[in-house]
C-alpha cells in the first residue's frame, strides 16, 4: 500500500537544501521546560542520516494551537535547545518560518547545518493551506521531506499544499517506520490479531469499530463506551457514561463480529463510584450488578484476568484508547494491567493515540511495547481505514 513512496534514501541530498516537516508538538510546562521529548527524539535517525551526507538541514514544526497569532507561550525555541542538546551540536533557531530574515539564514547556511523555524501556526496561513504561503516555504528548500506522522491527516499548507511548488516530497524515517508498523500490524499481520480500543465515547470510535471488526480476530471493548453497548444488549448500568443514540451502533457492530466469527468481549466487572474523583467511595461488582447512582469507571480484577487469556494466543495486538479514568490513581489499575499485560506479551504490539502513549508511559512499559505511533489522529484515521490526505502529496516511484 505504501511501497511506492518515494524516500529519503532513494534522493540524492548532498549539498542540497533539505526541509523537514516534523512533529514537535510537545507539551511544555509553564516555566517552559519540556515535559516529554519522545516526539524530538524519533526524528533524530531523519536529521543524523542528513547531516551525515552534508545536506542543509531546515526543520519545520508547529506547536499547540496559537490561532495565527505570534504567542510567546507557543515559541518553539525550548524544542531548539533541546535537539541542540540531543545532537549535540549548535541549532540555529529562526525568528520566524517565513520572511526575509528566514531567507538570508538558509541562504548563508553551510553544508550540515541545521535551523529550527519558529512556529508555522504563528500564520495563519499554515491551517488554511494557503497557496502563497506553501510557495514562500517551498523557496527555501530543493527537497521537501515529511516525518511528522502526527500531521498527515491535516491539509495544511507545510504538509500538503507544498507538493505544488517543489519536488519530490519524500518521506522520513519516523513516517516510514510508523507506516511500515502500521502495515505489519493490519494489513498483512500475523494472526491472531487481538484488538483493544477503550475510551469514553463509542461516536469518536465508531470508523474504528467498524474498520477493526473486519480486520482482528478478537476484540475487547473497554472504557466508558463499553456501557453503550452493555445498555444496548438490555442492562442497567447505573450512572456510567452512555451515548443512547449510539445503542444501534452498537448492536450493528456485534452482529457484524457474530456474522464474520469475531469474537468480541466486554468487561465483565467493574470498579464504580458515584463521582470521577479519588475521593469518591469505591466498590466492585460483576457487569451486570452496577447500582443506580454508581459509574463505572475502570475495569475490575476479573476483566484483567479475562484479558490476559484473551492475549494467551496472540500474534499481532493493536491498543487505542485507556480502559477508564486512569488519571486517577483509584481507577487506573485496568489499564496499567492492560499496558503490562500487552507488554509481556511475545506478539507484535502497536499502540496510538495521546490517552495511550500517556498510560504506556505511566505504566513504565515504553521499552517492551514494539512501536508506539507518534500520532493521535492519524493513527485513529488508519485505523479507521482511511487514505491520510498528505500522503498522498508524497512523490510517487516512476
Amino acid at each position: 500500500m505504501f511501497d511506492n513512496f518515494l524516500t529519503l534514501e532513494e534522493v540524492d541530498v548532498s549539498g542540497k537544501r533539505v526541509f523537514v516537516r516534523v512533529d514537535y508538538n510537545v507539551p511544555i510546562d509553564e516555566h517552559g521546560a519540556i515535559v516529554d521529548d519522545i516526539r524530538i527524539r524519533e526524528t533524530i535517525p531523519t536529521i543524523n542520516y542528513l547531516i551525515d551526507r552534508n545536506a542543509k538541514v531546515i526543520l519545520a514544526s508547529h506547536l499547540g494551537r496559537p490561532k495565527g497569532e505570534r504567542k510567546p507561550e507557543y515559541s518553539l525555541y525550548p524544542v531548539a535547545k533541546r535537539l541542540e542538546r540531543l545532537l549535540g551540536f549548535e541549532v540555529k533557531f529562526a525568528p520566524d518560518c517565513v520572511g526575509e530574515d528566514v531567507e538570508k539564514m538558509v541562504n548563508s547556511m553551510k553544508e550540515g547545518e541545521v535551523i529550527l523555524l519558529e512556529n508555522l501556526r504563528f500564520h495563519k496561513e499554515e491551517e488554511q493551506n494557503d497557496p502563497e504561503f506553501a510557495k514562500k516555504l517551498a523557496s527555501l528548500a530543493d527537497i521537501y521531506v515529511i516525518d511528522a506522522f502526527g500531521t498527515c491527516h491535516r491539509k495544511h499548507a507545510s504538509m500538503y499544499g507544498v507538493k505544488d511548488f517543489i519536488q519530490p516530497v519524500v518521506m522520513g524515517f519516523l513516517l516510514e517506520r510508523e507506516l511500515k508498523f502500521f502495515e505489519k500490524a493490519l494489513l498483512n499481520p500475523q494472526r491472531p490479531v487481538v484488538a483493544f480500543v477503550g475510551g469514553s465515547k463509542v461516536s469518536s470510535k465508531l470508523g474504528v469499530l467498524k474498520h477493526l471488526v473486519d480486520r482482528v480476530d478478537k476484540m475487547f471493548i473497554g472504557g466508558a463506551m463499553a456501557f453503550t453497548f452493555i445498555k444496548a444488549l438490555g442492562y442497567p448500568v447505573g450512572s456510567s457514561l452512555v451515548e443512547d443514540d449510539m445503542q444501534e451502533e452498537a448492536l450493528n457492530i456485534i452482529e457484524q463480529a457474530k456474522k464474520l466469527g469475531v469474537k468480541l468481549y466486554l468487561p465483565v466487572d467493574f470498579i464504580c463510584g458515584q463521582a470521577v474523583s479519588d475521593q469518591t467511595p469505591v466498590i466492585e461488582v460483576p457487569w451486570q450488578e452496577i447500582p443506580e447512582g454508581w459509574m463505572g469507571l475502570d475495569i475490575g480484577h476479573a476483566s484483567v484476568v479475562l484479558i490476559k487469556e484473551i492475549i494467551k494466543d496472540a500474534q499481532t495486538i493493536v491498543w487505542n484508547g485507556p480502559m477508564g479514568v486512569f488519571e486517577l490513581e483509584k481507577f487506573k489499575r485496568g489499564t496499567f494491567e492492560l499496558a503490562h499485560a500487552i507488554a509481556n506479551s511475545p506478539a507484535l504490539s502497536i499502540a496510538g493515540g495521546g490517552d495511550t502513549d500517556y498510560a504506556i508511559h505511566k505504566a513504565g512499559v515504553v521499552d517492551e511495547i514494539s512501536y508506539i505511533s507518534t500520532g493521535g489522529g492519524a493513527f485513529l484515521e488508519l485505523l479507521e481505514g482511511k487514505m491520510l490526505p498528505c500522503l498522498t502529496a508524497i512523490t510517487k516511484k516512476e
